[in-house]
Protein backbone atom coordinates (compact mmCIF):
# COMPACT_ATOMS: atom_id res chain seq x y z
CA UNK A 1 0.00 0.00 0.00
CA UNK A 2 0.96 3.35 -1.01
CA UNK A 3 2.36 5.88 1.86
CA UNK A 4 -0.39 8.58 2.07
CA UNK A 5 -0.44 11.61 0.27
CA UNK A 6 2.20 14.48 1.05
CA UNK A 7 1.46 17.61 1.04
CA UNK A 8 3.79 19.37 -2.18
CA UNK A 9 5.97 22.30 -0.54
CA UNK A 10 4.41 25.02 0.94
CA UNK A 11 4.77 28.05 3.19
CA UNK A 12 3.40 27.10 6.82
CA UNK A 13 0.60 29.59 8.35
CA UNK A 14 2.75 30.32 11.17
CA UNK A 15 2.42 30.57 15.14
CA UNK A 16 -0.88 30.86 15.80
CA UNK A 17 -2.82 31.43 18.95
CA UNK A 18 -6.92 30.68 19.70
CA UNK A 19 -8.98 33.54 19.67
CA UNK A 20 -12.27 34.17 21.45
CA UNK A 21 -15.91 35.71 20.89
CA UNK A 22 -18.76 36.49 22.49
CA UNK A 23 -22.07 36.01 21.14
CA UNK A 24 -24.11 39.50 21.95
CA UNK A 25 -27.64 37.60 21.17
CA UNK A 26 -28.58 33.80 22.52
CA UNK A 27 -27.95 31.04 19.86
CA UNK A 28 -31.74 29.69 18.85
CA UNK A 29 -31.90 25.71 19.16
CA UNK A 30 -33.76 23.68 17.10
CA UNK A 31 -35.17 21.55 20.23
CA UNK A 32 -36.81 25.06 21.39
CA UNK A 33 -34.06 25.93 24.04
CA UNK A 34 -32.44 29.30 24.09
CA UNK A 35 -28.27 29.08 24.56
CA UNK A 36 -26.53 32.00 26.17
CA UNK A 37 -24.10 32.90 26.94
CA UNK A 38 -22.10 31.40 24.25
CA UNK A 39 -18.40 31.70 23.69
CA UNK A 40 -16.62 31.17 20.34
CA UNK A 41 -13.04 29.91 19.94
CA UNK A 42 -11.54 30.42 16.71
CA UNK A 43 -8.58 30.87 14.43
CA UNK A 44 -7.28 33.10 11.56
CA UNK A 45 -4.76 32.68 9.08
CA UNK A 46 -4.29 34.93 6.01
CA UNK A 47 -5.23 38.53 5.40
CA UNK A 48 -8.99 39.74 5.24
CA UNK A 49 -9.44 41.74 2.20
CA UNK A 50 -10.61 45.42 2.32
CA UNK A 51 -13.75 44.09 0.95
CA UNK A 52 -13.83 41.56 3.06
CA UNK A 53 -14.38 38.83 -0.31
CA UNK A 54 -12.29 36.42 0.16
CA UNK A 55 -13.46 34.48 3.50
CA UNK A 56 -13.14 30.94 3.62
CA UNK A 57 -14.87 29.30 7.35
CA UNK A 58 -13.30 26.02 7.44
CA UNK A 59 -15.21 23.63 9.95
CA UNK A 60 -14.05 21.03 11.81
CA UNK A 61 -15.37 17.27 12.22
CA UNK A 62 -16.59 15.29 15.52
CA UNK A 63 -12.99 15.41 17.35
CA UNK A 64 -11.55 18.61 15.75
CA UNK A 65 -10.88 21.94 17.26
CA UNK A 66 -10.39 25.59 16.26
CA UNK A 67 -6.48 24.90 16.21
CA UNK A 68 -6.79 23.57 11.74
CA UNK A 69 -3.69 25.28 10.94
CA UNK A 70 0.31 26.49 11.86
CA UNK A 71 1.86 25.61 15.14
CA UNK A 72 0.05 26.80 18.31
CA UNK A 73 1.54 29.49 20.08
CA UNK A 74 1.56 26.84 23.50
CA UNK A 75 1.17 23.12 22.24
CA UNK A 76 -1.61 21.12 24.22
CA UNK A 77 -0.14 17.88 25.83
CA UNK A 78 -2.47 15.32 23.13
CA UNK A 79 -2.55 16.66 19.84
CA UNK A 80 -5.99 16.76 17.50
CA UNK A 81 -3.65 15.05 14.77
CA UNK A 82 -3.29 11.74 16.45
CA UNK A 83 -5.19 9.05 14.00
CA UNK A 84 -3.85 6.90 11.77
CA UNK A 85 -0.37 7.34 10.55
CA UNK A 86 -0.55 10.04 12.60
CA UNK A 87 3.41 9.42 14.62
CA UNK A 88 4.93 8.69 10.55
CA UNK A 89 3.32 11.99 9.43
CA UNK A 90 4.03 14.42 11.55
CA UNK A 91 6.80 12.88 13.74
CA UNK A 92 7.89 14.83 16.62
CA UNK A 93 6.11 18.12 15.24
CA UNK A 94 2.62 16.98 15.50
CA UNK A 95 1.43 18.06 19.20
CA UNK A 96 1.86 21.49 18.12
CA UNK A 97 0.73 21.53 14.23
CA UNK A 98 -3.51 22.05 13.65
CA UNK A 99 -5.22 19.22 12.32
CA UNK A 100 -5.22 20.24 9.05
CA UNK A 101 -2.10 21.99 8.37
CA UNK A 102 -1.32 20.38 5.11
CA UNK A 103 -4.34 22.53 3.67
CA UNK A 104 -4.07 25.90 4.91
CA UNK A 105 -1.35 28.17 4.53
CA UNK A 106 0.65 29.74 1.40
CA UNK A 107 0.41 27.83 -1.58
CA UNK A 108 -1.50 24.71 -0.17
CA UNK A 109 -5.39 24.23 -0.76
CA UNK A 110 -7.04 26.98 0.60
CA UNK A 111 -4.30 29.16 0.10
CA UNK A 112 -3.31 31.91 2.25
CA UNK A 113 -1.91 34.05 -0.16
CA UNK A 114 -5.46 34.36 -1.18
CA UNK A 115 -7.71 33.98 0.94
CA UNK A 116 -8.47 34.83 4.64
CA UNK A 117 -9.01 31.52 6.45
CA UNK A 118 -11.38 30.98 9.29
CA UNK A 119 -11.85 28.10 11.72
CA UNK A 120 -13.53 27.65 14.73
CA UNK A 121 -14.58 24.91 17.33
CA UNK A 122 -18.35 24.31 17.05
CA UNK A 123 -21.34 24.75 19.16
CA UNK A 124 -21.39 22.20 21.76
CA UNK A 125 -17.28 21.88 21.66
CA UNK A 126 -14.78 21.26 24.67
CA UNK A 127 -11.70 23.00 23.64
CA UNK A 128 -13.34 26.70 24.04
CA UNK A 129 -16.68 26.94 22.64
CA UNK A 130 -19.30 26.83 24.84
CA UNK A 131 -20.79 22.98 25.49
CA UNK A 132 -21.31 21.11 28.05
CA UNK A 133 -18.32 21.48 30.33
CA UNK A 134 -19.13 25.04 30.13
CA UNK A 135 -20.94 26.99 33.18
CA UNK A 136 -24.47 27.46 33.43
CA UNK A 137 -25.05 30.65 34.55
CA UNK A 138 -28.61 29.48 36.09
CA UNK A 139 -26.56 26.84 38.20
CA UNK A 140 -22.96 27.99 38.41
CA UNK A 141 -21.79 24.98 37.71
CA UNK A 142 -20.92 22.85 34.60
CA UNK A 143 -24.01 22.08 32.12
CA UNK A 144 -23.25 18.34 31.67
CA UNK A 145 -26.09 16.60 30.72
CA UNK A 146 -28.51 19.70 30.91
CA UNK A 147 -26.62 21.25 28.49
CA UNK A 148 -29.67 21.18 25.23
CA UNK A 149 -29.06 19.06 22.69
CA UNK A 150 -28.15 20.50 19.45
CA UNK A 151 -27.91 19.66 16.12
CA UNK A 152 -25.70 20.57 13.26
CA UNK A 153 -27.90 23.55 11.88
CA UNK A 154 -27.33 25.00 15.44
CA UNK A 155 -24.00 24.51 15.01
CA UNK A 156 -24.41 26.97 11.60
CA UNK A 157 -26.43 29.32 13.20
CA UNK A 158 -23.70 29.91 15.75
CA UNK A 159 -21.12 30.23 13.31
CA UNK A 160 -23.43 32.81 11.49
CA UNK A 161 -23.46 34.91 14.87
CA UNK A 162 -20.04 34.66 15.61
CA UNK A 163 -19.09 35.99 11.74
CA UNK A 164 -21.10 39.08 12.72
CA UNK A 165 -19.00 39.60 15.51
CA UNK A 166 -16.50 39.69 12.89
CA UNK A 167 -17.64 41.54 10.52
CA UNK A 168 -17.67 39.57 8.07
CA UNK A 169 -21.16 39.19 6.10
CA UNK A 170 -20.16 36.79 3.10
CA UNK A 171 -18.02 33.54 2.71
CA UNK A 172 -16.03 32.85 -0.55
CA UNK A 173 -16.57 29.38 0.79
CA UNK A 174 -17.36 27.07 3.68
CA UNK A 175 -15.25 24.02 3.98
CA UNK A 176 -15.00 20.61 5.57
CA UNK A 177 -14.70 17.25 5.82
CA UNK A 178 -17.05 14.63 7.51
CA UNK A 179 -18.91 16.85 10.20
CA UNK A 180 -17.22 19.94 8.71
CA UNK A 181 -18.59 19.07 5.34
CA UNK A 182 -22.18 18.68 7.14
CA UNK A 183 -21.88 22.30 8.43
CA UNK A 184 -21.21 23.44 4.72
CA UNK A 185 -24.09 21.51 3.18
CA UNK A 186 -26.04 23.22 6.32
CA UNK A 187 -24.68 26.53 5.29
CA UNK A 188 -25.46 26.17 1.77
CA UNK A 189 -28.84 25.44 2.54
CA UNK A 190 -29.53 27.72 5.52
CA UNK A 191 -27.91 30.93 3.77
CA UNK A 192 -27.90 30.47 0.47
CA UNK A 193 -26.90 34.25 -0.38
CA UNK A 194 -23.94 34.00 2.30
CA UNK A 195 -21.86 31.31 0.89
CA UNK A 196 -20.25 31.21 -2.82
CA UNK A 197 -19.03 27.71 -2.75
CA UNK A 198 -18.93 24.60 -0.57
CA UNK A 199 -16.37 22.43 -0.32
CA UNK A 200 -17.37 19.15 1.20
CA UNK A 201 -14.99 15.93 1.70
CA UNK A 202 -15.84 12.71 2.42
CA UNK A 203 -19.26 13.72 3.68
CA UNK A 204 -22.90 12.91 3.29
CA UNK A 205 -26.48 14.32 3.10
CA UNK A 206 -27.41 12.14 6.11
CA UNK A 207 -25.68 9.31 7.77
CA UNK A 208 -26.65 5.67 6.65
CA UNK A 209 -27.90 3.36 9.10
CA UNK A 210 -25.02 1.52 9.87
CA UNK A 211 -23.11 4.73 10.66
CA UNK A 212 -26.35 5.70 12.74
CA UNK A 213 -25.28 2.25 14.84
CA UNK A 214 -21.78 2.36 15.02
CA UNK A 215 -22.51 5.67 16.41
CA UNK A 216 -25.20 4.34 19.08
CA UNK A 217 -22.76 2.41 20.42
CA UNK A 218 -20.28 4.53 21.09
CA UNK A 219 -22.13 6.83 23.24
CA UNK A 220 -23.46 3.77 24.81
CA UNK A 221 -20.20 2.99 25.95
CA UNK A 222 -19.66 6.33 28.15
CA UNK A 223 -23.50 6.54 28.88
CA UNK A 224 -23.08 2.87 30.70
CA UNK A 225 -19.55 3.84 32.54
CA UNK A 226 -21.08 4.49 36.08
CA UNK A 227 -18.49 7.48 36.25
CA UNK A 228 -20.57 9.28 34.23
CA UNK A 229 -22.67 10.05 36.88
CA UNK A 230 -25.85 10.64 34.48
CA UNK A 231 -23.36 13.34 32.79
CA UNK A 232 -22.38 15.23 35.92
CA UNK A 233 -19.16 14.06 36.55
CA UNK A 234 -16.92 17.34 36.45
CA UNK A 235 -15.51 18.10 39.74
CA UNK A 236 -15.95 14.71 41.54
CA UNK A 237 -12.70 13.17 40.68
CA UNK A 238 -13.81 10.38 38.08
CA UNK A 239 -14.62 10.63 34.13
CA UNK A 240 -15.89 8.26 32.17
CA UNK A 241 -12.46 7.43 30.93
CA UNK A 242 -13.12 3.50 30.37
CA UNK A 243 -16.55 4.21 28.56
CA UNK A 244 -15.10 7.24 26.44
CA UNK A 245 -11.96 5.37 25.27
CA UNK A 246 -14.23 2.27 23.68
CA UNK A 247 -16.08 4.98 22.56
CA UNK A 248 -13.22 6.12 20.82
CA UNK A 249 -11.82 2.17 19.98
CA UNK A 250 -14.92 2.50 17.90
CA UNK A 251 -15.40 5.29 16.57
CA UNK A 252 -11.63 4.90 14.86
CA UNK A 253 -12.08 1.46 13.62
CA UNK A 254 -14.93 2.88 11.75
CA UNK A 255 -12.53 5.43 9.95
CA UNK A 256 -10.74 3.01 8.60
CA UNK A 257 -10.21 0.51 6.07
CA UNK A 258 -10.00 -3.56 5.97
CA UNK A 259 -6.96 -3.19 3.84
CA UNK A 260 -5.53 -0.18 5.94
CA UNK A 261 -5.54 -1.83 9.26
CA UNK A 262 -4.36 -5.46 7.23
CA UNK A 263 -1.64 -3.20 5.46
CA UNK A 264 -0.01 -1.52 8.93
CA UNK A 265 -0.84 -4.90 11.10
CA UNK A 266 -1.84 -7.71 9.70
CA UNK A 267 -1.83 -10.08 12.65
CA UNK A 268 1.63 -9.57 13.86
CA UNK A 269 1.68 -9.51 17.52
CA UNK A 270 2.68 -6.82 20.00
CA UNK A 271 5.12 -8.09 23.11
CA UNK A 272 5.90 -11.62 22.01
CA UNK A 273 7.07 -14.53 19.50
CA UNK A 274 4.03 -16.41 20.67
CA UNK A 275 0.61 -15.65 22.13
CA UNK A 276 0.62 -15.33 26.05
CA UNK A 277 -2.23 -16.91 26.99
CA UNK A 278 -3.86 -13.64 28.09
CA UNK A 279 -7.51 -11.88 28.08
CA UNK A 280 -6.62 -8.90 29.59
CA UNK A 281 -3.58 -7.68 27.72
CA UNK A 282 -3.11 -6.91 24.40
CA UNK A 283 -1.59 -8.97 22.46
CA UNK A 284 -1.68 -8.30 18.96
CA UNK A 285 -0.21 -4.58 17.27
CA UNK A 286 -3.76 -3.98 16.25
CA UNK A 287 -5.21 -4.25 20.15
CA UNK A 288 -2.02 -2.16 21.32
CA UNK A 289 -2.64 0.58 18.66
CA UNK A 290 -6.32 0.97 20.01
CA UNK A 291 -6.10 0.74 23.44
CA UNK A 292 -2.75 3.46 22.60
CA UNK A 293 -5.89 6.04 20.70
CA UNK A 294 -7.71 5.47 23.61
CA UNK A 295 -5.25 6.50 26.37
CA UNK A 296 -4.39 9.99 24.25
CA UNK A 297 -8.09 10.43 23.33
CA UNK A 298 -9.17 10.86 26.83
CA UNK A 299 -7.09 13.02 27.91
CA UNK A 300 -7.68 15.88 25.58
CA UNK A 301 -11.42 15.05 25.00
CA UNK A 302 -14.82 15.60 27.01
CA UNK A 303 -17.18 12.79 27.31
CA UNK A 304 -20.48 14.85 27.16
CA UNK A 305 -19.08 16.83 24.23
CA UNK A 306 -18.37 13.15 22.03
CA UNK A 307 -22.57 12.41 22.98
CA UNK A 308 -23.60 15.89 21.97
CA UNK A 309 -21.81 16.13 18.48
CA UNK A 310 -22.11 12.14 17.53
CA UNK A 311 -26.06 12.94 18.33
CA UNK A 312 -26.15 15.89 15.95
CA UNK A 313 -24.44 14.43 13.15
CA UNK A 314 -26.85 11.45 13.34
CA UNK A 315 -30.00 14.00 13.23
CA UNK A 316 -28.49 15.28 10.11
CA UNK A 317 -30.82 14.68 7.18
CA UNK A 318 -30.99 17.11 4.55
CA UNK A 319 -33.80 15.59 3.04
CA UNK A 320 -36.00 15.06 5.88
CA UNK A 321 -35.02 18.92 7.41
CA UNK A 322 -35.53 20.93 4.05
CA UNK A 323 -36.79 18.64 1.60
CA UNK A 324 -40.20 16.13 2.96
CA UNK A 325 -38.43 13.12 2.04
CA UNK A 326 -36.88 14.77 -1.31
CA UNK A 327 -33.13 15.62 -1.67
CA UNK A 328 -33.49 17.63 -4.77
CA UNK A 329 -36.21 19.62 -2.98
CA UNK A 330 -34.12 20.09 0.03
CA UNK A 331 -31.13 21.57 -1.70
CA UNK A 332 -33.64 23.61 -4.57
CA UNK A 333 -32.41 26.80 -2.56
CA UNK A 334 -28.74 26.21 -2.84
CA UNK A 335 -26.98 29.12 -4.99
CA UNK A 336 -23.30 28.01 -4.25
CA UNK A 337 -20.99 26.01 -6.75
CA UNK A 338 -20.08 22.82 -4.78
CA UNK A 339 -17.29 20.58 -4.63
CA UNK A 340 -17.66 17.36 -3.63
CA UNK A 341 -14.50 14.88 -3.25
CA UNK A 342 -15.28 10.96 -1.88
CA UNK A 343 -12.64 8.04 -1.21
CA UNK A 344 -13.36 4.81 -2.58
CA UNK A 345 -12.20 2.60 1.08
CA UNK A 346 -14.36 5.62 2.69
CA UNK A 347 -17.32 2.70 4.12
CA UNK A 348 -18.86 5.12 6.90
CA UNK A 349 -19.30 8.13 4.05
CA UNK A 350 -19.26 6.70 1.19
CA UNK A 351 -18.61 8.25 -2.60
CA UNK A 352 -22.10 7.26 -3.23
CA UNK A 353 -23.71 9.51 -1.23
CA UNK A 354 -21.72 12.51 -2.75
CA UNK A 355 -22.68 10.89 -6.29
CA UNK A 356 -26.72 11.44 -4.52
CA UNK A 357 -25.75 15.01 -3.45
CA UNK A 358 -23.94 15.66 -7.62
CA UNK A 359 -27.15 14.44 -8.76
CA UNK A 360 -29.30 16.12 -6.43
CA UNK A 361 -27.58 19.20 -7.84
CA UNK A 362 -27.09 18.44 -11.35
CA UNK A 363 -30.77 17.65 -11.78
CA UNK A 364 -31.38 21.35 -10.53
CA UNK A 365 -28.92 22.88 -12.58
CA UNK A 366 -27.11 23.72 -10.45
CA UNK A 367 -22.66 23.62 -10.65
CA UNK A 368 -21.45 20.79 -9.25
CA UNK A 369 -18.17 18.38 -9.56
CA UNK A 370 -17.56 15.20 -7.56
CA UNK A 371 -14.48 13.39 -7.38
CA UNK A 372 -13.90 9.85 -5.87
CA UNK A 373 -10.51 9.80 -5.13
CA UNK A 374 -8.87 5.77 -5.28
CA UNK A 375 -6.99 5.71 -1.66
CA UNK A 376 -7.11 2.88 0.55
CA UNK A 377 -7.45 4.30 3.98
CA UNK A 378 -11.17 4.54 4.52
CA UNK A 379 -12.74 7.69 6.27
CA UNK A 380 -9.35 8.90 7.79
CA UNK A 381 -8.25 9.74 3.49
CA UNK A 382 -9.39 13.35 4.07
CA UNK A 383 -6.54 13.56 6.57
CA UNK A 384 -4.37 11.62 5.05
CA UNK A 385 -4.98 12.09 1.24
CA UNK A 386 -3.90 16.14 1.64
CA UNK A 387 -1.57 16.22 -1.86
CA UNK A 388 -4.23 14.49 -3.89
CA UNK A 389 -7.49 16.84 -2.86
CA UNK A 390 -4.65 20.22 -2.81
CA UNK A 391 -4.88 20.43 -7.12
CA UNK A 392 -8.47 19.71 -7.13
CA UNK A 393 -9.67 22.05 -4.48
CA UNK A 394 -7.17 24.90 -5.74
CA UNK A 395 -8.21 24.46 -9.17
CA UNK A 396 -12.12 24.92 -7.71
CA UNK A 397 -11.08 27.60 -5.82
CA UNK A 398 -9.48 29.76 -8.59
CA UNK A 399 -12.45 29.49 -10.85
CA UNK A 400 -14.50 31.17 -8.52
CA UNK A 401 -11.65 33.43 -7.90
CA UNK A 402 -11.98 34.00 -12.05
CA UNK A 403 -15.68 34.21 -11.90
CA UNK A 404 -15.80 36.95 -9.50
Amino acid sequence: MSEPGRTPVAGSAGTVETQYADLAEPVQLDCGQQLHPVRVAYETYGTLSPQRDNVILVCHALSGDAHAAGFAKAPPQESTRDGFAAEDRDGTAGKGLGWWDGMIGPGKAFDTDHFFVVSTNLLGGCRGTTGPSSVNPATGRPYGSDFPVITVADMVRAERMFLDVLGIERLAAVAGGSLGGMQAFEWAVLFPDQVGAVVAIASTHALHPQGVAWNSIARDAIMRDPAWQGGHYYGTGAKPDAGMGVARMVGHITYLSAQALDDKFSRRLQFADDIRYTITEPEFQVESYLRHQADSFVRRFDANTYLYTSRALTYFDLARQYGGGSLERALGGVAARTLLIAFSSDWLYPPAASHEIAGALAALGKPAECHVIEAPYGHDCFLLEEARQTPIIRGFLAEGRADG
